[in-house]
């Protein structure tokens, strides 16, 4: 591969397995310094429903032996290891005989949907206002407008939520409260009107995501683009009498594309994160839903499987755009690092 060798590929992917196994270890211990039990919460639930469970302290005693959460904590640690290694995740701790595989696959989608197309739009239009904000040839009306656009970038993910949903759902009744689709009226498939109800339930927490983030991707774009401004080839470009669009978008958004690339990858676990309790808010069937309900419920498998995953994905992503880097910039060689 061009830009790459061998030497370097070996320490990527060391580094790549060392990030997974450090963080996995840590998802291992972070659970069980909760002073909850998941066994003690579920039968405390079943009596607040059904009255006082009998020979309560037994029951929770054959669950613990059941999950294997009564052997030492080191055996725990290497049977937690090897389903890692097999990405099997056991059964969940508060909804046996779920499998946590199963109650993932059926969020993953929603998150991915939700998470990918949000992250898109910001990322595009967020540099686009931080390109247009410092290009010298745009309009003074357009300049003074678009920093408007990034006031909202202080409002943490869940108060943004919160401010449209008062607006747009309890005032304007313009969206639903709650849920993925209308599932009283519609059964999932690959439908129009499934899609569309997709589309329709999802626009809200999308647009939570993207106005709260897409500041700091337009403050990014604004500080590469003034820096290239002042690049021989851009004064070459003015010297040839290039258009000014051109100009624009095929030397100075191109070559400052880069490094947004790079804080894409970057932005995808804080973007998680805050998706998180934007899906717990409108009940949204995603990830971050099935992640909230596993910490109230101190599911630890379910919170083990849901954040793995969430740093595999992360860490291959970055991964791939840290090996691809010399096909998008030639300037880039790893040859001698």
């Amino acid at each position: 591969m061009r830009g790459i060798n061998l030497q370097y590929l070996i320490k990527r992917f060391a580094l790549f397995f060392l990030t997974i196994w450090v963080s996995a270890t840590l998802i291992f211990i972070v659970p069980r310094l909760s002073p909850n039990d998941p066994f003690a919460s579920m039968l405390a639930r079943m009596e607040a429903q059904a009255g006082p469970v009998k020979d309560g302290t037994d029951l929770i005693a054959g669950w613990r032996a059941r999950f294997g959460l009564d052997k030492p904590i080191g055996e725990q640690y290497v049977s937690y290891m090897i389903g890692l290694a097999r990405f099997d995740f056991g059964y969940s701790l508060t909804q046996f005989p779920a499998t946590v595989n199963s109650m993932i696959s059926q969020s993953l989608p929603w998150t991915v949907g939700l998470v990918g197309l949000a992250t898109l739009f910001l990322a595009v239009i967020g540099s686009l206002i931080g390109a247009l904000l410092a290009w010298r040839g745009t309009p003074g009306m357009i300049r003074t407008l678009l920093p408007l656009s990034l006031i909202f970038t202080a409002i943490p993910f869940l108060m943004m939520a919160m401010i449209l949903m008062y607006v747009f759902v309890f005032n304007l009744n313009w969206f639903p409260i709650v849920g993925g689709y209308n599932s009283r009226e519609l059964t999932p498939g690959f439908t129009l009107p499934f899609i569309i109800s997709i589309i329709y339930y999802g626009t809200l927490p999308a647009i939570a995501i993207v106005i709260s983030s897409m500041g700091f991707w337009a403050l990014g774009m604004r500080g590469m683009l003034i820096t290239i401004d002042g690049e021989d080839y851009m004064t070459l470009a003015r010297a040839k009498g290039l258009r000014g669009t051109r100009i624009f978008w095929q030397y100075g958004i191109r070559n400052a594309l880069l490094p947004q690339i790079t804080a894409l990858a970057l932005a995808l676990g804080g973007i998680i994160g805050g998706n998180i309790l934007v899906e717990y808010l409108f009940g949204y069937p995603g990830l971050g839903f099935l992640l909230y309900q596993a910490i109230i419920n101190s599911d630890y498998t379910v919170i083990q499987g849901v954040v793995f995953l969430l740093i595999v994905l992360t860490a291959l992503t970055i991964l791939i755009l840290d090996l691809i880097y010399p096909l998008i910039d030639p300037r880039i060689n790893y040859r001698n690092a």
